[in-house]
């Protein structure tokens, strides 16, 4: 994986979303569009219980729509709309996106350069793009329900709040929505995911840009995406490493962020964190969820970094990484390793992005010179070279 590509990525967490409303927090790109994910992946669930979902192609669909939407953050989403009406309009302003995202995705391989054209090209009403639509309208919808508070004079509160509930009405045949509007529980748990937003990353060093908690976990699910897709993955093993990421950090809306070195400060103190965010998680989090979503639910929470497989429907964890005998469907693999070195890559990019611009405390420069040199000692993990992919970045010093 390339710099270029993962700063890219990281121009998210830049961009300002309803910069002209009052707002009681900065609203960020990157903390919606893993709000997203995480509704999209609750919709999809019960969407599942009914026919196929092909996965695989909704995790691309909502990173094939972040990507667009890096590059038109200018325009708002009410113009947006109505130049999708315009297809032959809308044609040619998705060729022009490709043409400036193409610098940065063209490592990623042909096939998926080719399916992000696709994607736009397509007028196909599949259930994946139904899932993404609601998911993206039901999250933007959670960040106007906290700012109509603050805008209530503002001359298009009305407006869009009209136009969000007649945009919802358009998607219940989806089972998701349904369920949730008949059912609170499973509100509190969008809810509770949402929040995640107010908690700030290395809140206790000045830095910009800031990142929340809740932004890093989209950050670590697409990092773990294209370190899948690298190693030549199966889909399952994508989905499950996609959405470890994404879930990884939930129990911290209960806990808030411990720092690592908090963490490892005295021997032990991690199991007992560890242990007291399974007992909330216990408590507030796994009665909110349908049976159907609890078993992953606990895994991608509480075995994070585990490199797990099924063999004969039975859990086995494996030490390093999975080798090529179960990179099978059959097997359903999760790459602990893998999803770990996303992690501590997220957490290396928010150092290093701190740095260059300007915050240049001890902490930030010991994560960088800590994590790079972790990973150049670790080599490879499968076809991941982590020696060239952090020798990018030694440009940090200041």
């Amino acid at each position: 994986m390339k710099k270029k590509l993962l700063l890219k990525i990281f121009d998210a967490a830049y961009m300002q979303r309803w910069n002209d409303k009052l707002r009681p927090i900065p609203f960020i790109e990157m903390d919606k569009q893993a709000h997203k994910l995480m509704i999209a992946f609750f919709l999809g669930k019960f969407e599942e219980q009914k026919r196929s979902i092909n996965w695989i192609t909704l995790i691309e669909g909502a990173i094939f729509e972040f990507l667009q939407r890096i590059v038109v953050t200018d325009i708002k989403p009410f113009i947006f709309d109505r130049i999708k009406e315009n297809q032959q309009k809308y044609q040619e302003l998705n060729k022009w996106i490709y043409q400036h995202i193409k610098e940065y995705i063209q490592e990623t391989g042909e096939k998926f350069n080719q399916n992000f054209q696709n994607y736009f090209i397509s007028n196909d009403d599949t259930i994946e793009k139904n899932i993404l639509n609601a998911a993206h309208i039901y999250a933007s919808k959670w960040e106007f329900d906290i700012l109509k508070k603050f805008n209530p004079l503002v001359y298009d509160t009305f407006y869009i709040e009209e136009r969000f509930s007649e945009k919802m009405e358009n998607y219940y045949n989806l089972e998701g929505i349904k369920q949730i509007a008949l059912y609170r529980d499973y509100q509190k748990f969008i809810d509770l995911c949402g929040q995640l937003r107010f908690q700030t990353r290395w809140a206790n060093l000045h830095r910009f840009p800031k990142t929340s908690v809740l932004g890093h976990s989209f950050y670590v699910a697409v990092i773990s995406y294209f370190f899948s897709l690298q190693n030549n993955s199966c889909p399952k093993r994508i989905y499950n490493n996609v959405f470890s990421g994404l879930f990884h950090d939930l129990p911290e809306v209960l806990t808030r962020d411990i720092i690592s070195p908090v963490k490892q400060s005295v021997e032990g103190i991690s199991d007992i964190i560890k242990e007291y965010e399974i007992l909330e998680m216990e408590r507030v989090f796994y009665p909110l969820l349908p049976d159907f979503v609890l078993s992953e639910m606990k895994s991608y929470t509480e075995e994070e970094f585990e490199s797990i497989v099924f063999i004969n429907n039975e859990k086995k964890k494996l030490e390093g990484f999975i080798d090529n005998q179960y990179n099978k469907d059959q097997y359903d693999p999760r790459d602990g390793l893998l999803i770990k070195a996303a992690d501590e890559l997220a957490a290396f990019i928010e150092a290093y992005s701190a740095v260059k611009n300007g915050s240049y405390f001890e902490e930030f420069q010991q994560a960088i010179s800590n994590i790079s040199r972790k990973y150049q000692k670790i080599g490879t993990l499968g076809n991941l070279d982590l020696c060239q992919l952090y020798e990018q970045f030694n440009d940090y010093s200041v």
